[in-house]
Order: structure tokens, then C-alpha cells, then sequence
């Protein structure tokens, strides 16, 4: 059976030990990423809403680097929207940045009425490349 391994960010949010989980964690060539939102530098909301989600993008670039991945590693995505009618044609704009080009990874939205105080959150899944130990 593989190890568990945490992986976090370079610069880890205080979040992750007050609330006890992972940005990520490792297993075998697997990486599960955690839900990565639009934080500012001390945690709080980004209040301009493609900035929020450009920064949970970030966010989540970061936590996939620290395993040694990227964005072309990702295979499986979750999103959560506090207002997906209205947020469609902003995080369309932003993804479409990043996943430009197939194969794309699945994705999955969700309709959610809370988030803490973000309007956008990001999980994935992602396959760690062969030559990272």
C-alpha cells in the first residue's frame, strides 16, 4: 500500500494547522489537492471576483509544483460556485488561459450556497510525473 505524504506550498497558509488538513496529500503517483480559493497573502477573500479565482488558480499552481506537478498534470477537477449563472463566463475566461489546449482534464461544478466568505474554490487530482521523486 503507498504512503501517505502531505505536500504543501512553499508558503504555507496557518490555515492548514489551525483547521488540521493538507494542501495535499501524496499517494503513489497520485496527488489529491485540497480546495484552493482566492486568498489574499493573510488569508482573507479577494473581493474582485476574477482575481479571486486567478489567485485560487495560483494557489493551486503552487501546491501542485511543491509535488513536483502542474497544470498539464491535472486530471480530475471539482469546482464549487457560490453563483454559477453569473461566475460562468469570468472562470470560463481564466480557465481557458490555463487549459488551453486538449486533452483537457473532467470537470465537475458545483452550485454551492457558502464557501466561507470566497465565491470560487478549485480540488483536483492530479498525476504526479514519473522523474519526481
Amino acid at each position: 500500500m503507498a504512503q501517505r505524504e502531505a505536500i504543501f506550498p512553499a508558503d504555507r497558509h496557518a490555515l492548514y494547522e489551525a483547521h488540521g488538513y493538507s494542501a495535499a496529500i501524496r499517494s503513489g503517483d497520485l496527488l489529491f489537492v485540497a480546495g484552493q480559493v482566492g486568498s489574499r497573502p493573510d488569508g482573507t477573500p479577494e473581493p474582485d471576483f476574477r482575481r479571486q479565482v486567478e489567485l485560487a488558480f495560483d494557489n493551486l499552481q503552487a501546491t501542485l509544483k511543491a509535488a513536483g506537478a502542474g497544470f498539464d498534470d491535472i486530471v480530475d477537477i471539482t469546482s464549487f460556485h457560490t453563483d454559477p449563472q453569473n461566475q460562468f463566463e469570468t472562470i470560463m475566461a481564466v480557465k481557458n488561459q490555463i487549459f488551453d489546449r486538449p486533452p483537457y482534464p473532467n470537470w465537475t461544478a458545483i452550485g454551492v450556497n457558502w464557501l466561507a466568505g470566497f465565491d470560487f474554490e478549485i480540488k483536483v487530482i492530479a498525476r504526479i510525473p514519473e522523474n519526481v521523486n
